[in-house]
């Protein structure tokens, strides 16, 4: 999926990413996949969707988006 990190916190190493249908899925920082353990707001990133903590969707495999879509 493609989206936009909308928030990120780092101390706490949380975030989130709205997708380009709307959708936003939380993340944390662990799940960037360069192992930065940080990402700026506003960063336009592709990552994949899979099951979470208490059953909720979560962002992983967080990167950059390429520039070709």
């Amino acid at each position: 999926m493609r989206g936009t990190v909308i928030a990120f916190n780092e101390h706490r190493g949380i975030g989130e990413i709205r997708a380009e249908d709307g959708a936003s899925y939380s993340f944390h920082c662990t799940a960037i996949a360069d192992g930065t353990r940080t990402i700026a707001v506003g960063a336009v990133v592709e990552f994949a969707v899979v099951p979470g903590h208490l059953g909720r969707w979560e962002g992983a495999a967080i990167e950059p988006a390429t520039a070709s879509r």
